[in-house]
């Protein structure tokens, strides 16, 4: 089994698995490893050595990095102690998919000394967690903001602005950009941000433009 690229012809190995006569024993010997007794091998390193040696092995044709992936979120989670996690180390590798497949290409096709694979997995299980910090720390602003405006009444388009501001809107928000937003005319768009800003929901924002802004009001 060869990973390849490239067209008929000129095609690049990657990565070439062990010969099929040689998967049965190190499968065995894999799933002895995964199922038996903890080893002294850390926890985390485990799950590191875990994800590289079931896809260095590569026993289906196709869908091995899927399980890889699959195998490494397990071992973790036995490493938490816990079958709830709230950051996935396969989305963030999914993220870095060709970061991820040099690495494999590196470690795979080198002496399989392992510790910059490692290092690398490391680093991708902190940013993993970094995410879903980001990501929690955003739906809590959103759900503290919205309980805060309980008995505010706001009309259709200032919720799903103000949804989309929640949400991590990117660049200055303007009285243009707000009539793109909710659909409707400038001056609807000029009502709706005076009527926030005298809510105190809304403020003008401090950077310099030549258009005015808006930004939330932090509390």
């Amino acid at each position: 089994m060869q990973v390849v690229s490239g067209p008929v012809g000129r095609q690049k190995v990657h990565y070439e698995a062990p010969p099929a006569e040689y998967l049965p024993p190190e499968m065995d010997r894999f799933l002895a490893w995964m199922n038996g007794p903890k080893t002294m091998e850390p926890a985390l390193i485990r799950a590191g050595l875990g994800h590289l040696w079931f896809v260095t092995l590569h026993p289906f044709d196709d869908g091995n990095g899927r399980i890889a992936r699959a195998i490494g979120d397990l071992l973790l989670a036995r490493a938490d102690g816990s079958p709830q996690r709230f950051y996935s180390l396969s989305a963030q590798i999914q993220r870095e998919r060709k970061a991820y497949y040099d690495m494999l290409e590196r470690t795979q096709k080198g002496t399989l000394e392992v510790t910059e694979w490692l290092l690398w997995f490391f680093r991708m299980l902190d940013e993993a967690v970094n995410h879903a910090h980001g990501m929690l720390d955003a739906v809590l602003i959103k759900a503290r903001f919205w309980q805060r405006q309980q008995g505010t009444a706001l009309n259709a388009r200032q919720i799903r602005v103000l949804n989309r501001l929640l949400d991590g809107f990117e660049g200055k928000l303007t009285t243009s950009k707000w009539a793109t937003l909710a659909k409707c005319s400038s001056d609807t768009a000029l009502r709706d941000i005076n009527d926030l800003l005298e809510r105190g929901v809304l403020q003008r924002s401090e950077s310099g433009g030549r258009s005015t802004s808006y930004e939330l009001k932090v509390d």
